[in-house]
C-alpha cells in the first residue's frame, strides 16, 4: 500500500471503530438514564458537569450544549474543585461527574466531597463497578470495548461515547421542555444562526428610500426612479396601495419590442400581483421565496400598504445564508 492508501485505511478504520462504539450505547441506555433526565428536568438549581483530563473537555462541550438548549449548567474542573471551586456548588444543584475509569485519584477525592454537600450525583463512566459508579446515585454507562488508538490508550472511542451520551441527555431535555426554534434563538442572538432565527424584514428594510411611481407615470419617469433608487425595481402605487411592479428587466423587454414608448405609462408595462413579503415576516423566509422563484427583490407591504423593497443582496450582506 502507498502512504496515502495507508492513511485513508487508518482513517476509515478509526471512523468505523468509533461508530461501532456509539452504536453499542443503545444497549447500555437503561432506567438510570431515564431517571437522570427526570432528575435534571426537575432540578431547582443548576446542572454542574465535572471531569478530569479529556473527560473535562467533553464536560465543557456538554455544558455549552445544555446552556444553549435551556438547561442552566456550569463546568467544574475536578482538580480545581478541591482548591476552592467547590464553592460554585449550591444546594439543589445536580452534578454529572465524567470519568472513563471512574477510579482516577482526582475523582476519588472529589466524589466524597460532593456527596457531603448532599447533591444528587450522576456518574458517567465506562466502568459502572468503579468507585464513581458505586458512589453515584445514577450511572450512565459509557462502556467501550477498546479505543480507536492503535495502542488502546489515547481516549478516542471513550470520549466520543461520552459526547454522544451528553447529546442524548440534552435532546431528551429539549423534548421534555418542548424546546422550539424560537427558544433556541433566544440563546443564539449573534452570528448567522441568530440572524436566521430572529431577523425580520422590518429589522433591515430601508423605508426612507422607497422606489415608487403612480400608474400614469411616464416610462421616462419609471426609468429615472429605478435608476435613482438603485434597486432594479420600482413599485407602482395608487393611494399607497400596491398595484404592480416594474423591474429593469421589464424595461429591457419593452425596448426590445418597441421603437418608441412615449405613448406608454407605468400601468401598461407593470406586473400585477407581484410576490410580496410582510414587514413581520422572517428574512430567511423572504430569501427562500426569492430563491424558489428566481427573483432578486421583493416588495414589502403591511396589509397591502407599500413599505419598501427588500433586495437579495442586502440579505446576503447580513450573512444569513
Amino acid at each position: 500500500m502507498t502512504v496515502r492508501e495507508t492513511i485513508l485505511a487508518t482513517a476509515k478504520k478509526t471512523i468505523l471503530s468509533e461508530s461501532e462504539s456509539i452504536a453499542n450505547l443503545i444497549n447500555l441506555v437503561d432506567d438510570d438514564f431515564a431517571k437522570s433526565v427526570e432528575l435534571i428536568y426537575n432540578c431547582k438549581g443548576r446542572l454542574i458537569v465535572t471531569g478530569i483530563g479529556k473527560s473535562a473537555i467533553i464536560a465543557t462541550k456538554m455544558v455549552a450544549t445544555f446552556n444553549s438548549t435551556g438547561t442552566p449548567s456550569m463546568f467544574l474542573h475536578a482538580a480545581e474543585a478541591i482548591h476552592g471551586d467547590l464553592g460554585m456548588v449550591q444546594p439543589g444543584d445536580v452534578i454529572i461527574c465524567i470519568s472513563k475509569s471512574g477510579n482516577s485519584p482526582e475523582i476519588k477525592v472529589l466524589v466524597p466531597l460532593l456527596k457531603r454537600f448532599g447533591n444528587m450525583l450522576i456518574g458517567m463512566t465506562a466502568n459502572p463497578s468503579s468507585f464513581l459508579g458505586k458512589e453515584s446515585d445514577f450511572v450512565l454507562n459509557a462502556h467501550v470495548d477498546m479505543e480507536a488508538c492503535p495502542n488502546n490508550l489515547a481516549p478516542t472511542n471513550s470520549t466520543t461515547a461520552q459526547l454522544v451520551l451528553g447529546d442524548a441527555l440534552a435532546v431528551c431535555l429539549m423534548e421534555m421542555r418542548n424546546f422550539k426554534s424560537e427558544d433556541f434563538a433566544k440563546y443564539h442572538p449573534g452570528g448567522a444562526l441568530g440572524k436566521k432565527l430572529l431577523l425580520r424584514v422590518v429589522d433591515m428594510l430601508d423605508q426612507t428610500h422607497r422606489p415608487q411611481v403612480n400608474p400614469d407615470a411616464s416610462i421616462k419617469n419609471v426609468i429615472m426612479e429605478i435608476s435613482e433608487k438603485r434597486l432594479g425595481v420600482t413599485a407602482v402605487i395608487e393611494n399607497n396601495n400596491l398595484v404592480g411592479i416594474i423591474t429593469d428587466g421589464d424595461i429591457r423587454r419593452m425596448l426590445e419590442k418597441r421603437d418608441t414608448f412615449s405613448d406608454l405609462t407605468a400601468k401598461d408595462i407593470m406586473t400585477k400581483n407581484p410576490k410580496t413579503v410582510q414587514l413581520s415576516d422572517m428574512v430567511v423566509d423572504a430569501f427562500n421565496t426569492m430563491e424558489n422563484h428566481s427573483i432578486t427583490q421583493m416588495v414589502v407591504v403591511d396589509n397591502n400598504q407599500y413599505k419598501g423593497v427588500l433586495h437579495i443582496h442586502d440579505i446576503l450582506k447580513e450573512g444569513i445564508v
